[in-house]
């Protein structure tokens, strides 16, 4: 069985849509499973909404501004009469109730019930249009089959409930089904996430056993730099799961950091390819002989440097340095980088869930600290170390780390 997962940029209207029908036509519409994302931007403006529901603002205005958005969409692939139209409405119905009678302050969770949204309507618009074209498919609720705890936002998958239900799916057919979302043990939804789709498609590949996982995105590969942000960047043809796995956690915007374990585990070959360019092979992860270690560069943006240094200046023991990863854990705050010298710790955090100032508050009643905000950390994987002072020209370096082959500098 093949899996294909197609994001935002892939749907983000109709014309696009219909690209993905001949994609597929392309590739062979046969025992496969589509996993799909939210439309175009419709994941940041319901997080607006969740935003002014909490501010008690008119959301009501932003829910109607993104339903009239996916209309416009069903419209220019649907005749006016189409049952489509109704499960839109549902949809948004849906969303207007849960918001009308929700008692829960936690916003983890108005997040996940409210944004999750996104990929339900996006996967039935596309389910019912390629039904329409020819190509037969069964709409698949994910949150029936991901089955995760009840970590909203970052829902941690149960892996033992989720093959147990996935792997019963008849492989002779054809499925649509939602990237980003899995639902805890009272039905809630859970988001896996931010960019999580591509996770949720690794997650099915694992327990389908497929042949294959491919994402289908608007770069003809993983490249070795993000062509928005690096000039004269390259196609990496064949990569390892290592090298994926190392450029998913420093960073690398075209790959989801958990997608690459379990298709490791199972030996499934990833494929990153173009729905601009479906013909083009794009990059294969995975295991092989010509597997390539180029020069890449990754920029990770939205990062924290948090300097924590010992008030008597005694060293940063291992006492210490527990007490403050159990803080970081507790506040689910990502370390990017980290280094330490004897009385000092540096780390460069990813704050996702906004907490880091909360963080700071507890980290100062037994250290002092210091923090600077919005800063970037760059990476250079199999960097030629002989020319190195080419990566520093123009930079603010605040932290700057070697270890083998890879640069890493954290700029401001």
């Amino acid at each position: 069985m093949k899996i294909f997962k197609f994001g935002g940029a892939s749907v983000k209207d109709a014309d696009s849509v219909r690209n993905v029908s001949m994609v597929l036509q392309s590739q062979g519409f046969s025992n496969c499973l589509l996993v799909i994302s939210a439309m175009g931007k419709t994941t940041n403006a319901l997080e607006d909404v969740v935003e002014l529901y909490f501010k008690k603002d008119n959301y009501q205005a932003k829910i109607d501004d993104v339903k009239q958005k996916h209309l416009e969409i069903a419209h220019g692939l649907f005749k006016q009469n189409h049952e489509v139209f109704e499960e839109i409405d549902l949809f948004f119905n849906d969303i207007v109730a849960f918001l009308r009678r929700n008692k829960s302050p936690n916003y983890n969770f108005v997040y996940d019930q409210v944004v999750s949204c996104g990929e339900m309507i996006s996967t039935k618009i596309v389910s019912e249009f390629l039904n329409d074209v020819g190509f037969t498919n069964n709409w698949l609720d994910a949150r029936d089959y991901i089955k995760t705890d009840d970590s909203y936002r970052d829902g941690n998958v149960n892996w033992q409930k989720t093959e147990q239900v996935i792997s019963a799916l008849d492989k002779s057919k054809c499925y649509v089904t939602q990237g980003f979302i899995g639902s805890e043990n009272n039905n809630f939804t859970v988001t896996l996430g931010r960019e999580g789709s591509d996770y949720s498609a690794a997650i099915f590949a694992y327990c389908l056993n497929a042949d294959a996982m491919t994402i289908w995105k608007d770069v003809p590969g993983v490249m070795t730099g993000d062509p928005r942000k690096f000039e004269n960047v390259e196609l990496l043809s064949n990569i390892s799961y290592e090298e994926a796995i190392e450029m998913a956690y420093y960073g690398a915007s075209v790959i989801h950091p958990k997608t690459l374990q379990p298709l490791q585990q199972k030996n499934i070959p990833f494929y990153v390819k173009s729905f601009v360019d479906p013909s083009a092979p794009g990059t294969k992860v995975g295991a092989s002989e010509i597997n390539e270690h180029r020069e890449s560069f990754i920029l990770k943006e939205n990062q924290d440097l948090l300097k924590i240094c010992s008030r008597d200046f005694s060293f940063i023991a291992e006492d210490h340095m527990s007490q403050i990863f159990n803080l970081l854990a507790k506040h689910k705050i990502k370390v990017s980088l980290m280094q330490n010298s004897a009385i000092s710790l540096a780390l460069c955090l990813e704050d996702k869930f906004d907490v880091l100032d909360e963080l700071n508050a507890e980290l100062q009643e037994s250290f002092e600290t210091q923090i600077s905000k919005n800063v970037s950390l760059f990476t250079v994987r199999n960097a030629k170390l002989e020319n190195i002072d080419r990566f520093y020209r123009e930079k603010n370096v605040l932290l700057e780390q070697i270890a083998k082959n890879t640069l890493q500098m954290v700029i401001q």
